[in-house]
């Protein structure tokens, strides 16, 4: 398992380390390029961080594509999440379907006192796209809403995707 999810570090500390640095250099960015443009540069360098690290992720992770794939990323991943987010179960039809509710986020928490819930979802919330693009196997995010965007919970629905035929 590669070194970040390995480290022994909560993912929440790890996020708070990383914020350490961010948040002066996006306010700085903000100040010299303005706020549109700056949140720009920062979300494209972010994505692409995401994307790299997930990709490295899964392919250091056992498993076929699919739901063994990303299942065996959560789970590696599942310790260093600890007790940070708390989790309102759903439909578990695998493999056809799982959803689940996000009801408390301390991600969330953290960047709202720094005022920062915009850096907070590009960090943590996108996150979850580039995982399930990392697992392959034609399995399908959808999330209309996140705490971090405002809502009372983040809604989680994985489906997998039939071939055309």
């Amino acid at each position: 398992m590669i070194e970040h999810v390995a480290d022994g570090l909560s993912l929440l500390d790890r996020v708070k380390i990383e914020s350490e640095v961010l948040v002066p250099v996006l306010r700085r960015l903000r100040s010299e390029l303005g706020a549109e443009r700056a949140n720009a540069l920062v979300a494209e360098a972010l994505r692409d961080w995401q994307r790299s690290v997930h990709e490295q992720i899964a392919a250091e992770t056992p498993g076929e594509d699919g739901w063994a794939k990303l299942g065996a990323m959560v789970a590696a991943k599942s310790p260093a999440i600890g007790d940070a987010i708390a989790i309102e179960w759903g439909r578990v039809d695998l493999p056809n379907a799982m959803e689940f509710k996000i009801t408390r986020c301390a991600f969330v928490e953290f960047f709202r006192g720094l005022g920062e819930l915009d850096l907070g979802a590009m960090l943590t919330c996108e996150g979850d796209v580039h995982e399930v693009a990392a697992a392959g196997g034609g399995i399908d995010l959808t999330r209309t809403q996140t705490i971090m965007q405002g809502a009372a919970c983040c809604d989680f629905r994985y489906r997998m995707v039939k071939a055309a035929r």
